[in-house]
């Protein structure tokens, strides 16, 4: 059966969500932008997104201009200094995912997110796959060693505009997944499995509109598994789910949970 919830859902429609919830022993969770706005930090593609705002700051996320190019690297650090999102708070909505993985029903949480906000909030680092990497280290493109983000910009703040890795001198860039680099090889063959092994998907937060991580869900469908999709806006997969439902994540997903 296929429910499409209106902007205000009612309590029938909550509570038809909240059963496939409560009746679920091995839930798989795929956040996206939408899950951290609430906590101040801003989408890449929605009206109101880095990338829909400012075209120019796609190229400090395209691996290729970011290389080869040490104006786009300065502009990437200065962007990180003035738009800081590592002192972002987890919101209701990713505490609401804690205490899910607390019931014992929660098997993987899948996050296309980069801000470190689910781990901040508590959930268990084995069961976070951080798909797309994370803004709170950084790497060095040349030797692979990584470091914290902070350590980093308080050299920027210090004055080295572009700063290089201290152990070989290479180039230093978060440790995030640009465009024009691989996922990780391992991180997609887990998130598979877990897809696959989940009697629930609840795709959160995302327009599942970003491949092949998105392919998880039609993966738990074909296995089985029921799929509670929740976001603010339409999504691509919208008649895959079981149940969609519309509006505020932080203030519906905890009362889903």
């Amino acid at each position: 059966m296929w429910y499409l919830v209106g902007v205000a859902p009612d309590d029938h429609d909550l509570a038809a969500a909240r059963r496939f919830i409560d009746h679920a022993r091995r839930i798989v969770v795929l956040t996206g932008a939408g899950i951290s706005t609430d906590s101040g930090i801003p989408d890449f593609r929605g009206p109101q997104g880095v990338w829909t705002k400012n075209p120019e700051a796609e190229k400090m996320a395209t691996i290729q201009h970011y290389v080869a190019d040490a104006e786009v690297r300065k502009r990437a650090w200065r962007s990180r200094l003035e738009t800081p999102i590592h002192d972002r708070e987890p919101n209701d909505g990713h505490r609401a995912l804690v205490t899910l993985e607390r019931r014992g029903v929660l098997d993987t949480l899948i996050t296309q997110n980069v801000d470190g906000l689910h781990l901040k909030a508590g959930s268990s680092p084995e069961r976070v796959i951080e798909i797309h990497g994370t803004t709170r280290e950084v790497v060095c493109l040349d030797c692979g060693e990584r470091a914290p983000m902070e350590r980093a910009l308080a050299r920027v703040r210090a004055g080295e505009a572009d700063p290089p890795c201290r152990t070989c001198g290479g180039i230093l860039k978060s440790a995030t997944i640009s465009f024009g680099q691989g996922l990780v090889q391992a991180d997609l063959e887990r998130a598979g499995a877990a897809a696959r092994r989940c009697d629930l998907m609840l795709a959160v937060g995302t327009k599942l509109s970003v491949y092949p991580i998105a392919g998880v869900v039609p993966v738990a469908k074909e296995a089985g598994a029921g799929v509670v999709i929740l976001n603010a806006e339409p999504t691509e997969m919208d008649s895959l789910a079981d149940i969609v439902l519309r509006g505020s994540i932080s203030a519906l997903l905890p009362r889903l949970v």
